[in-house]
């Protein structure tokens, strides 16, 4: 177990803290509903058949059919704003929205509507009057981000990162520099998904990725990964302007590591090495020790190397008593938002306490000590693993409100 030492030379940086999360999953559709419903063991996937033209598939939709991804930025962005008491408009906040996807379902379906018309009707641009070429600027990638802007009043810095599955956790640390060098008092980061379109299924289903009956991270019997829709952003500001204001404080951003181990487009590095580093980056710049962390909210996508590797890599960092789970096996695969959702149950486990259970999770391959019932336990300080497609590899350190 390697011993880290603090290595930031100025202990007087500005604490950055949560004070507002809005959330909505396959699970619930809000933050409280989506955490009982996980402490309780319940999970949100279920068999559907979103497209006529593909089979059904085990799926964490937030309804019976795909949400809109607009709807569902508009929704978690309303929801943490009121967590937070603020109200808009709120022009110096800094915006910082990722997403893995954005508007992909969008660019299917107008893809799909120019060859329809053109195959169907042979007239050169008759496309041209649809409704979704009309508004094609509005489904460019960073503009979901910009959307978020105009609905809370934002005129200050837009950020729309998109890093795979670290895109969560690559977003909200962005954000904590932002506030942390003073660049700006505030932001809401976080990330939002809406990844359920042909194009995906079709893709993910090719690498022979997806799961056949459910998802079960960590488990003897797991059979790959179950695509989910949701999204999490979260109110970002000093803990001086939090007092100030007497807002209630979720939990402190104590650090971060963001590596990439240039291996792959998709298979993760086969030792661990750049995972590794990140976890040693993000505890050096926390100032913590492995053995200090009493929660870890693994990446645990239910795959066969993912689970493997990562099961690996804590293994040889931590002591065994540190605890793990993955929300996965209850919300799905939420990809670029999965780190922003892993985050917020992990504010909640500090918060309240309540260590989460890894749904699904009946037989354990690893030697782990896997959460399989939510049960009270004192925590102190939690760590929030993703680790994306081409080696993209993001850890976020949490602690208690600090005093």
């Amino acid at each position: 177990m390697t011993n880290l030492k603090c290595q930031i030379p100025n202990p007087k940086l500005i604490k950055v803290v949560v004070t507002g999360i809005g959330l909505v999953s396959a699970i619930g559709e809000s933050l409280e509903n989506s955490w009982q419903q996980l402490i309780a063991g319940k999970s949100g996937i279920k068999l559907h058949q979103p497209f006529p033209e593909s089979k059904p598939f085990p799926l964490g939709l937030i309804a019976q059919q795909p949400t809109e991804l607009k709807i569902l930025n508009e929704l978690v962005v309303t929801a943490a704003l009121k967590d937070s008491g603020l109200v808009s408009p709120l022009s110096e906040c800094a915006v910082v929205i990722g997403s893995s996807r954005s508007y992909q379902a969008s660019w299917e379906m107008l893809a799909r509507q120019m060859y329809t018309e053109v195959a169907g009707l042979l007239q050169s641009y008759s496309f041209g009057q649809s409704v979704y070429l009309e508004n094609w600027l509005d489904i460019l990638p960073h503009m979901n981000a910009i959307a978020t802007a105009r609905q809370i009043g934002a005129s200050g810095i837009v950020l729309a990162p998109m890093a795979a599955c670290a895109t969560g956790i690559l977003a909200i640390a962005q954000a904590t520099e932002l506030v942390k060098t003073g660049q700006c008092k505030r932001a809401i980061a976080g990330a939002v998904e809406a990844p359920i379109t042909p194009l995906t299924l079709a893709g993910f289903e090719q690498m022979g990725a997806l799961a056949k009956t459910g998802a079960y991270p960590f488990d003897l019997y797991r059979e790959g990964l179950v695509l989910g829709e949701g999204g999490a952003v979260f109110i970002l500001e000093s803990a001086e302007l939090a007092k100030e204001r007497q807002a209630k404080i979720y939990g402190e951003i104590l650090g971060f590591g963001l590596l990439n181990d240039a291996y792959h487009p998709n298979a993760p590095e086969p030792q661990g090495k750049s995972a590794i580093a990140s976890i040693k980056q993000c505890l050096e710049r926390s100032c913590l020790t492995p053995a200090e962390i009493d929660y870890i909210h693994a990446h645990g996508t239910a795959t066969r190397l993912n689970d493997s590797i990562e099961s690996m890599v804590i293994k040889s960092l931590f002591p065994q008593t540190v605890a793990v789970s993955s929300a996965k096996g209850a919300t799905g695969h939420t990809l670029g938002a999965s780190g922003a959702l892993g985050v917020a149950f992990s504010l909640l486990a500090l918060q309240n306490k309540i260590l989460p259970p890894c749904v699904g999770l009946n037989q354990p391959e690893f030697d782990l000590n896997l959460v399989t019932q939510a049960h009270q336990q004192e925590i102190q300080y939690a760590l929030c693993f993703s680790f994306g497609f081409g080696g993209q590899n993001a850890v976020v350190a949490l602690g208690n409100k600090p005093d």
